[in-house]
């Protein structure tokens, strides 16, 4: 398949039409299978992009840096310490400014409305890297994922997010789930759910694409017959330490443990997490929820995580493959 993408933004998933999709994951499995044989084109030599970090990235930072780095562009990273975004100089100025060094920019920060406003003044393509309200480079990669384990076309693959689904990865799978024609389950307490107004336009998207949106409070139902299982951090980028009681008291019964993997019924089920994940005390907010609150595992047990069903390292490179994809695509 053929899709042209060149100097378009990738703002959230939504945006992109779900042809485009697929023209990104053909292409993601290409450049991942030229990188393993070591026979990679670079196609982006004289590209230079800019990176621009309001939240603290791993993942994003390095997919981002290692995809261009192996198609043969440079990258400058800019934190919030390191540039004027919004502080002595407004975003529409940086991004004017910006757009003349750099053949593009990725924004990891706060709010949609930000990256929205660079990609009106750039006039050079903007991605996502992270808001509160999407993650698309990171939904990109989850889709790779369930295509490469799930043994089915994604249209006949089913997966139940369990947890906070109000934020970006709940509603950012929501959006990549229907625009694929997937069986989508969202399992939170009613209070988490994604808003209602998205949750009416994906219903009104799915009468086109055949997926099937269940939105659940009861994780036993849920899971029934899940492909994949997917769990996120219970406290998010940006929120306040104060919130992780009130998580701990909503979300225990949505933890992923070998016997909610087991209640899918399927012994083929694959674990899923977006990462970084709190399943033992290894970390220092790990250590710190042990000692405030008596629990090492969060979201998914240690069990779990470290189990054959888990393909979260996977999942994990394939950021890399995904990002290198869109870059590509839009700059090739």
């Amino acid at each position: 398949m053929s899709y042209n993408l060149r100097n378009r933004s990738l703002l959230a998933l939504k945006d992109y039409e779900p042809d485009a999709i697929r023209f990104l994951l053909d292409l993601a499995v290409e450049l991942k299978r030229s990188k393993a044989v070591g026979n990679e084109i670079p196609r982006l030599k004289g590209k230079n992009i800019a990176l621009i970090f309001e939240k603290p990235s791993t993942r994003t930072r390095c997919a981002f840096e290692v995809a261009m780095h192996d198609q043969g562009g440079h990258v400058t990273c800019l934190d919030a310490g390191s540039s004027q975004l919004g502080h002595k100089e407004s975003l529409k100025d940086t991004a004017r400014v910006l757009a003349r060094f750099y053949d593009g920019i990725e924004y990891r920060g706060f709010h949609q409305t930000i990256v929205e406003e660079l990609a009106r003044y750039a006039n050079v393509p903007i991605w996502n890297g992270l808001t509160d309200e999407a993650h698309p480079t990171q939904i990109l990669a989850d889709l790779m994922t369930m295509q490469e384990f799930g043994e089915k076309p994604l249209h006949q693959l089913s997966f139940c997010y369990l947890g906070d689904a109000s934020f970006n990865m709940g509603r950012s799978l929501l959006v990549g789930g229907t625009q694929m024609g997937m069986d989508v389950r969202l399992c939170s307490p009613a209070s988490l759910q994604p808003p209602a107004e998205l949750v009416t336009e994906m219903r009104a998207l799915a009468r086109k694409t055949g997926a099937r949106i269940t939105l659940e409070s009861d994780p036993l139902k849920a899971v029934v017959g899940a492909d994949f299982l997917y769990t996120d951090v219970w406290v998010s980028m940006g929120e306040d330490d104060s919130v992780w009681q009130q998580r701990i008291d909503q979300l225990m019964p949505y933890q992923v443990t070998t016997a909610l993997m087991q209640a899918t019924g399927n012994p083929r089920t694959r674990f899923m997490h977006c990462l970084p994940a709190m399943h033992s005390a290894d970390t220092e907010i790990g250590r710190q929820v042990q000692e405030k609150y008596g629990l090492s595992e969060i979201e998914v047990t240690d069990e779990v995580f470290e189990s054959d069903a888990s393909v979260v390292f996977t999942q994990a490179e394939n950021r890399l493959h995904t990002i290198k994809a869109v870059l590509v695509a839009t700059l090739a």
